[in-house]
């Protein structure tokens, strides 16, 4: 079964067995980040619930020029995911296959800094 296995891997043009599995793992982390971070985002107003006056307005700006960075920041990870499936999977794309799958989840931890930069928190 080896023997196999190096045949194909040693064939040019040919497609190496396991180069799935980077895009896999970086979909499901990705996914689940963006889940989670579009959780805390959603339920951050409740921050600011006792807020009146400039203190409130200050905050509702903030969260409307954040919540839509953040909204429209999501298509970052998403190509990052669409790109490391669409890459070519000859050996000399695998670095830039993995480079950019694992760009996808890091993309979506930096949106939230930026999210959470962007707000005025009470």
């Amino acid at each position: 079964m080896t023997g196999m296995v190096e045949m194909v891997e040693n064939t040019p043009g040919a497609r190496a067995p396991s180069l799935w599995v980077a895009p896999l793992v970086s979909t499901v982390a990705t996914l689940a980040l963006a889940v989670v971070s579009f959780f805390f985002v959603a339920l951050s107003p409740m921050a600011c619930d006792s807020c009146h006056g400039a203190e409130l307005a200050r905050f509702e700006a903030g969260f409307d020029i954040g919540f839509a960075v953040f909204r429209y920041g999501l298509l970052v990870p998403s190509a990052l995911l669409v790109t490391g499936w669409a890459l070519a999977v000859r050996g000399r794309e695998s670095p830039w296959r993995r480079l950019v799958c694992v760009l996808a989840p890091l993309s979506v931890v930096l949106l939230h800094m930026t999210f959470l930069g962007l707000v005025d928190w009470p």
